[in-house]
């Protein structure tokens, strides 16, 4: 551990000019008397660190000495690639790798571009959870992915939408994380089939109650791509989900709000196989929707762009809703 963090130290200060105590210990995470023992440690061991006292002072290489620490191991370079998602990185407990990859890119780099790392955190920055959502990190996560990295196999045990109290227990060969709208998904195949990429399942990781990864790896199947495979079961999910149909007249206006009101791609679609728009302008389009349910929250926000035709109850729903509303505003 203290090995780890004197060749951090030395990373820090060949990427910066010069760097007080406060500034090294907030970055290793210690005290700022253990800043002062490491630093006399990595002097005794023959690398020129250098302390200028007073309260401008601090610490900083002297010499143009150079490490030659800073080739990149497997896992720092696989986490560089996922810098962007610094969230994402720390659930999956890659935030150090990560730190120690960018420290050593940073060391490599021309005096001229060290601050780059800096600016380009101040100019872009990823999201990932949806607005008024609670992320919640999954805390079995980390296990996950560090079978995935390695192509390890797991046991797992899982609880079934709708069967909170009926545990699954199967054998997993995890193939890919995917993180959506603050959710984390696993794509894998499962032990004892016929392990093809057609047999490739997602997991919702929050489901799963245990994970143990054994020292058994599988030989992963170079043709897997995991971005084609979600892209593709998402909207698998989203087909399977809309089991209703409802018709509905819609203004130019609600034409063009219909997909920021429901699924994006069956909107689309519905519109695009509509007749002609009526005399009063209007186009009847008949929509695939999860529920009426989920219609009448849907169809509400278009407000007065868009008439129910059918089916009839969801119709007098809305009916019964702008009566009420007329009640209300006169």
């Amino acid at each position: 551990m203290r090995a780890a963090r004197l060749i951090k130290m030395v990373l820090l200060l060949q990427s910066r000019p010069s760097m007080t105590a406060a500034e090294l210990a907030r970055e290793l995470e210690v005290s700022e008397r253990t800043v002062t023992r490491d630093a006399q440690a990595l002097s005794e061991a023959g690398v020129p660190v250098y302390a200028d006292r007073g309260r401008a002072g601090g610490y900083r290489l002297i010499g143009g000495y150079r490490t030659r620490l800073t080739g990149l191991a497997r896992g720092e370079a696989e986490a560089l690639f996922l810098s962007g998602v610094p969230g994402a990185l720390r659930e999956m407990g890659l935030d150090d790798a990560a730190s120690a990859a960018r420290l050593k890119v940073s060391a490599a780099l021309l005096p001229s571009l060290r601050d780059a790392s800096r600016t380009a955190a101040q100019r872009f920055h990823l999201d990932a959870p949806g607005w008024f959502q609670e992320p919640r990190t999954p805390e079995l996560l980390p296990v996950i992915a560090e079978a995935v990295w390695d192509d390890r196999v797991i046991r797992v045990a899982y609880r079934r939408p709708r069967e909170r109290d009926a545990l699954v227990e199967r054998e997993l060969e995890p193939y890919g994380l995917v993180l959506k709208a603050g959710v984390w998904y696993l794509a894998a195949t499962v032990r004892g089939g016929e392990e093809t990429v057609a047999d490739q399942r997602v997991y919702r990781v929050e489901r799963f109650t245990s994970v143990a990864a054994g020292d058994e790896r599988f030989v992963r199947d170079e043709r897997f791509d995991l971005p084609a495979f979600w892209d593709e079961r998402s909207a698998q999910f989203a087909r399977s989900i809309l089991r209703a149909e409802v018709v509905v007249r819609l203004t130019a206006e609600g034409v063009r709000q219909l997909p920021y009101a429901t699924d994006r791609a069956s909107a689309r679609e519905a519109v695009e196989s509509a007749g002609a728009a009526d005399a009063d302008g209007r186009v009847t389009v008949t929509l695939p929707v999860e529920s009426e349910e989920v219609a009448y929250t849907q169809l509400m926000a278009l407000g007065p762009e868009a008439e129910v035709v059918a089916p009839a109850p969801l119709r007098e729903r809305f009916a019964l809703a702008a009566r009420r509303m007329r009640g209300w505003y006169g």
